[in-house]
């Protein structure tokens, strides 16, 4: 983007500047660390979106010595009118001497002309010491914002709050670790107005972060409606010959392939954790959730799973519903309508009676060996019979895409998964759960949805996001 605005972000050692950077600018590389003096040189971090750089932050170490640095500033200065020259003529005197490379380093991009972003740590009552720095950045003439970012448990942003307005444009409260998406828009859409310059190119930076939030909400719905197309009908197979027949029984076989199965379904899943974390810059993300084992609590195969993740029995019976009807309407369409709906009526009833008696338990997929024929033997594990396995894996990876979508860039702790605690599937619309449930059983039958089946699988899936979203954000 032309005219991209440039923000350093400036401050007290250790008060948070690297998390305001790294959340604004979706950057999970950037180091955080609670030891004074992380960041000792500038570094510029830019926020790209399609190729355009939207605007770059600029990471800047912390004042050393600023009432120094103030007393030199005004010894040389002659009046209100040449400040920002004489911070510029400092910088310049000083930029070689090791005792003044942090003011130099953190003044340097706003002489030429970056915004001003000065970040303090609300949790900690205020000093008069931030007066000197507050007073070097106020010489500087640049567009200003102060941000409260408060990191431990107690509160004295009233205090600051009061303070900082004496010499910042705008003052906000800002958690870089917790703060909403929206907070990250209102802070561009506040520095649009306190430079005419900068105005159109953050407007447009809003516009296009929204967009972007909704589109990656749509490449998630398809990543997961790929990753439960592949779980519900992945089969594995193995063909073994007259000699390897020979040293393997029947046991032996099917319980390798049930072990590759398994093993093969859990790597899947995984790989849909990443590509989801990876979707939204998310890339070294430290995840704790259950382990995949047999015979565990948290199986993912196991019932427990299945009550935690899945519906109840009722949702069960109205989505075999919709599918069962959906399959029954080729009755009707065989006899010409002459069966005045009969087909659809007996293929919906016979799809919520399996989906009702049936969902006390979960399924094993379906284990097939094949006699011994022209001294080979066949055998098969899946797949998947069973569609309340499809809504265990769909509740886990919604919730997972819920945290990371809500995941600001500075955090840094590790990502714990916990199982839902309400069938919250249950208030999807009835077109959604119809087409969710048509998926799983052609996927079942190991036959690939069409494209339009597949467009409704992912919007019913993205329709399910947006629920649990809402779900989420109403118990905060």
């Amino acid at each position: 983007m032309d005219n991209a605005p440039v923000f350093a972000v400036v401050g007290h050692p250790n008060k948070g500047k690297s998390s305001v950077v790294a959340t604004l600018s979706q950057n999970d590389a950037i180091a955080i660390a609670l030891e004074p003096g992380t960041t000792r040189q500038r570094q510029n971090y830019p926020l790209t979106v399609d190729g355009q750089t939207l605007y770059t932050l600029v990471d800047t170490p912390g004042f050393q010595r600023p009432r120094r640095v103030l007393a030199w500033l005004e010894a040389h200065s002659v009046s209100a009118s040449d400040r920002a020259e004489t911070v510029a003529a400092f910088v310049t005197q000083h930029r070689d001497n090791p005792r003044f490379n942090d003011e130099c380093e953190l003044l340097a991009p706003l002489i030429k002309g970056a915004g001003i972003i000065y970040v303090v740590d609300g949790s900690v009552p205020y000093s008069a010491e931030h007066e000197a720095e507050m007073t070097i950045l106020r010489w500087t003439g640049r567009p200003s914002l102060a941000l409260i970012n408060s990191i431990g448990p107690d509160d004295y942003s009233d205090t600051w709050q009061a303070a900082l307005g004496q010499f910042f444009q705008v003052v906000r409260k800002f958690n870089a670790v917790r703060a909403p998406f929206d907070q990250h828009l209102g802070l561009l859409r506040a520095f649009g107005q306190l430079e005419p310059a900068w105005e159109r190119p953050l407007e447009q930076a809003t516009r296009f972060l929204a967009q972007q939030r909704d589109q990656r909400k749509r490449q998630a719905a398809a990543l997961i409606a790929r990753a439960l197309e592949d779980l519900m009908s992945f089969q594995e197979k193995r063909t073994l010959t007259l000699n390897q027949v020979a040293g393997t029984s029947d046991e032996n076989l099917a319980d390798g392939l049930r072990r590759r199965w398994y093993q093969r379904q859990r790597q899947r899943e995984q790989t849909l954790r990443v590509s989801v974390e990876h979707l939204y810059q998310h890339n070294r993300i430290q995840r704790q959730e259950a382990e995949l084992e047999w015979h565990n609590e948290h199986d993912l195969f196991s019932e427990d799973s299945r009550k935690v993740w899945a519906v109840n029995k009722r949702y069960l019976a109205t989505a075999g519903f919709g599918a069962g009807a959906a399959g029954g309407a080729g009755i009707d369409a065989l006899t010409l309508g002459h069966s005045l709906g009969a087909g659809a009526l007996v293929g919906g009833l016979i799809g919520a009676a399996g989906s009702y008696f049936y969902g006390d338990r979960l399924a094993l997929p379906a284990l097939n060996i094949g006699a011994l024929q022209n001294g080979l033997k066949t055998a098969s594990f899946g797949p998947v019979q069973d569609s309340q396995f499809g809504y265990v894996v769909l509740g886990r990876a919604v919730d997972h895409w819920w945290h990371i979508s809500h995941r600001n860039h500075a955090g840094r702790d590790p990502l714990d998964l916990e199982p839902s605690d309400s069938h919250w599937l249950e208030t999807l619309d009835r077109k959604s759960r119809q087409d969710i449930q048509r998926v799983f059983e052609r996927c079942r039958k190991q036959r690939a949805p069409d494209d339009r089946l597949r467009a409704d699988f992912i919007a019913a899936i993205e329709q399910a996001m947006t629920i649990y979203d809402d779900w989420r954000l109403n118990r905060m």
